[in-house]
């Protein structure tokens, strides 16, 4: 697909966890403004392998400076946020000299998925089963809020633009990360659907 694209000036993002993205490194630089992702919850690979079945962590942040490093915009996906157990600031250290942009994007429990994931936490996390049921029953905001403020001290004593729902902006090549904070969702859609209207 990519080779048919070549050349017709579109511009491609690509979200991935894996590092075959890496065969088509050469390709994909020749398209104006692309864009990689890669998605990253965890350094702890224990937790990765029970959560998803990408590539390691390491392999994932290796591919990533392979493609900052040629000079395609890279984004470090920190999605998603699992309250109590994903530290985004330690994420960020180890990604912030390779991607141009940095995504928070929190945990959604919605169907079927949200009860596997409540079980999960219940058998293998039960201290935090009362922090998930005052964010996911009791729809508190409270663990957003302050992971919010602290993301805020910590980028803004990096030298990290934070912002709001708005992944327009990227850092330059060899600059800290921007860094955008998605915990909101209901709101973000509140705001297109009021748009639409």
């Amino acid at each position: 697909m990519l080779e048919q694209l070549q050349g017709s000036g579109i511009r491609i993002s690509i979200a991935t966890k894996s590092d075959l993205v890496l065969r088509d490194l050469d390709l994909i630089k020749t398209f104006p403004n692309a864009r990689v992702s890669f998605s990253i919850n965890t350094l702890d690979e224990a937790f990765r392998k029970e959560m998803d079945r990408g590539v390691s962590i390491e392999r994932r942040l290796a591919v990533m400076k392979a493609f900052y490093d040629a000079g395609v915009q890279a984004t470090c996906f920190i999605s998603p946020i699992f309250p109590g157990i994903t530290d985004p600031v330690e994420i960020i250290e180890a990604a912030k000299d390779r991607c141009n942009l940095v995504w928070l994007e929190n945990l959604n429990l919605r169907g079927d998925y949200g009860a596997r994931i409540k079980e999960w936490i219940h058998e293998n996390r039960p201290e935090l089963d009362e922090l998930y049921y005052e964010i996911y029953n009791k729809k508190s905001r409270d663990y957003w809020t302050i992971l919010d403020q602290r993301m805020r001290e910590y980028t803004a004593k990096e030298g990290m633009p934070y912002l709001r729902d708005d992944d327009q902006h990227r850092s330059a090549f060899g600059d800290p990360p921007v860094v955008v904070n998605y915990f909101y969702h209901e709101e973000v859609k509140k705001s297109a659907k009021r748009k639409k209207d």
